[in-house]
């Protein structure tokens, strides 16, 4: 009995004395413990997703329209000016056509929406993996803003699970090819990059910032081969197309001269529909897009990798970069896109959505501000329909950002490690 006493009195000062406040504070703030908070999100995203399947309408935009496009593909038809749905003509790449023809058997015809949001339910928790994979690779983000990222936001929800655009497939391509670039896997990583491509060509935009990366880690030489490689996808993919109307393919799957619809956009309600549909404007945003990643490769990028002298080595040095290097310039790169985009529509906010708060928190300034940032481009991208207000506010939210990746990043001096392969 004493024996007894003795261990309930100490398993109570046990209990007493273990420090709460400092293990709640480690799993909230300390980067390292990720896979903690992250499980208890991916529980708790489940059970979010299967209540937005079945209490939420489903609402029908583009998931009728893919379908009627790649029946048309599954009916012989590989002539690109021929494809179309109810929404218009095909405008996406070949991979897009093999993706979603495979859910067009597996959803009966494209007639089981429940069996297609479940799918799509699945492909937002194995983004959600590869994101905590990719931030624990970066030990910069505290744990507590994965909050925000994962059940705070219906815009993203509805992307997934009540449009079932395609977007997010070619999201979770990316993401599997950064994932592959921090593991030091280049060439896995440029075919899953060619296979995001390969659905949706807003991808590219991500693609200065690669070339830099390529060259820096694997030579010129190395460089073009998986530039090469990631075209040689793309060829294979495309190639029943090709062989019928190779100009109708690379002018509709490949169109930079789209025209977009005024009444979607989401960032340019402040303008006028005159302005927003005038070639010149374009010009300008392209000019402007383009003169943000010179001075940012200039300015930041180049000096990070070792300098012009580096990047201009034939054959690979055996450099291993750090992974807070690869992760910005991507992210910086395809942000800088998006900032300037001629137009974005509610679908979009998927393309930079989960790499807003390592955007954020790679900045030097208060994290009121951080959050305050990220909940009004959450209230930009929620107001349907956008006014002049939100789109204003994101706009302001923009280039705040990207002043601060400019004037206030945070630059480690140790940027790259070397690594004798």
């Amino acid at each position: 009995m004493n024996t007894l006493k003795r261990q309930c009195l100490h398993y109570q000062r046990s209990v007493m004395s273990f420090d709460y406040r400092g293990s709640v504070k480690m799993l909230l703030f300390d980067p390292t413990s990720i896979w903690i908070i992250g499980a208890f999100l991916m529980f708790a995203e489940i059970v979010l997703n299967l209540v937005v399947i079945h209490k939420v309408k489903y609402t029908e935009i583009d998931w009728q329209a893919y379908m009627q496009e790649v029946e048309g593909v599954i009916n012989g038809t590989y002539d690109y000016t021929l494809l179309k749905g109810d929404t218009g003509p095909l405008v996406y790449p070949a991979g897009f056509v093999y993706f979603f023809g495979v859910l067009y058997y597996i959803t009966n015809l494209g007639s089981n929406l429940r069996l297609g949001q479940y799918i799509f339910m699945g492909l937002y928790l194995m983004t959600l993996l590869l994101i905590f994979s990719i931030y624990r690779k970066a030990e910069k983000i505290p744990p507590y803003v994965f909050f925000f990222m994962c059940c705070a936001s219906y815009r993203i929800h509805s992307i997934y699970v009540l449009r079932l655009f395609n977007d997010p497939v070619a999201m979770l391509f990316l993401y599997a090819a950064v994932f592959l670039f921090l593991k030091n896997r280049w060439s896995m990583g440029c075919i899953c990059f060619s296979l995001a491509v390969s659905v949706k060509m807003n991808i590219l935009l991500f693609a200065p910032a690669l070339a830099l990366l390529l060259l820096a880690t694997q030579g010129i030489i190395g460089a073009f081969f998986n530039i090469a490689l990631c075209g040689l996808i793309q060829l294979l993919l495309a190639l029943p197309f090709l062989r019928t109307n190779p100009w109708g393919y690379m002018t509709r799957s490949f169109d930079i001269g789209r025209q977009f619809f005024y009444v979607w956009t989401v960032n340019w309600r402040c303008i006028s529909e005159d302005v927003f549909l005038s070639r010149s404007f374009h010009l300008t945003l392209l000019i402007c897009h383009l003169l943000l990643l010179v001075i940012f490769a200039c300015k930041h990028w180049v000096s990070w990798l070792g300098g012009w002298k580096a990047l201009l080595s034939m054959r690979s040095t055996g450099k291993v970069l750090n992974s807070n290097v690869i992760m910005l310039m991507l992210f910086t790169s395809n942000f800088i896109g998006i900032a300037f985009s001629r137009s974005l529509h509610y679908q979009f906010y998927v393309w930079y959505f989960h790499s807003l708060p390592y955007l954020l928190w790679s900045c030097n300034i208060p994290t009121v501000i951080r959050i305050f940032l990220l909940g009004v481009i959450e209230l930009s991208w929620n107001t349907y329909p956008s006014t002049v207000s939100s789109s204003l506010a994101l706009h302001v939210c923009h280039l705040a950002l990207l002043f601060s990746l400019m004037f206030f990043g945070k630059v480690r001096q140790n940027l790259m490690q070397t690594k004798s392969e």
